[in-house]
């Protein structure tokens, strides 16, 4: 039998699978080049919404182009604005959460995703999260902020009250090369009795 554990993004959207179906709305906190808003909107299907943040003018370009292009564009809003301001413009719960945090893909490695406004936005998506829902952040600690990212993340997960919060990670324990981290947190459909 030849498998492999795969990677922080391929547990994040098996989690998500589980959590979305047709008709559901997400938030794609760090859109990138459009590849995990493409198949949110895919996800969601017609009757759901994907609303999409990047601080890039290139990000909001290029997901856009390929949303077009696969015929997704009316399931999305796009959004050229920080993932900490996503309370302004996302007023609905939300079934779930994804962050790919780190930099824009071939673009400069100099605009990477921020400690303080990442924070702010994870808990921005909890208070917008109905029961049952998830948020996945995928950190990659190879560079000095994601190094800071992992940490302030661990730490704010593992405080989350376990009463309304189920949180977990999966990480590789002896790979040298630092490879992307996962932290999930689940809204509990119902408060656990004391």
């Amino acid at each position: 039998m030849n498998f492999d554990f795969k990677s922080a993004r391929h547990w994040a959207q098996a989690l998500i699978r589980e959590a979305v179906g047709e008709g559901g709305v997400v938030v794609d906190a760090t859109m990138g080049n459009g590849y995990d808003t493409a198949w949110l909107c895919e996800l969601v299907g017609p009757s759901g919404r994907v609303y999409a943040f990047d601080i890039q003018p290139a990000a909001l370009e290029r997901t856009r182009a390929r949303l077009a292009a696969q015929g997704l564009s009316s399931r999305a809003e796009l959004f050229c604005a920080g993932h900490e301001r996503l309370r302004e413009f996302v007023h609905a719960p939300i079934d779930a959460a994804l962050f790919n945090l780190g930099w824009l893909p071939g673009a400069e490695k100099v605009v990477t995703t921020r400690t303080e406004t990442t924070l702010l936005a994870a808990e921005a998506c909890l208070a917008l999260l109905r029961p049952g829902g998830l948020l996945t952040l995928c950190v990659y600690p190879g560079h000095a902020e994601g190094a800071r990212e992992l940490s302030a993340l661990d730490a704010w997960a593992a405080a989350l009250p376990s009463q309304e919060f189920d949180a977990m990670t999966q990480r590789f324990l002896n790979q040298t090369a630092a490879p992307p981290v996962l932290i999930a947190v689940k809204k509990q459909l119902r408060r656990n009795n004391p």
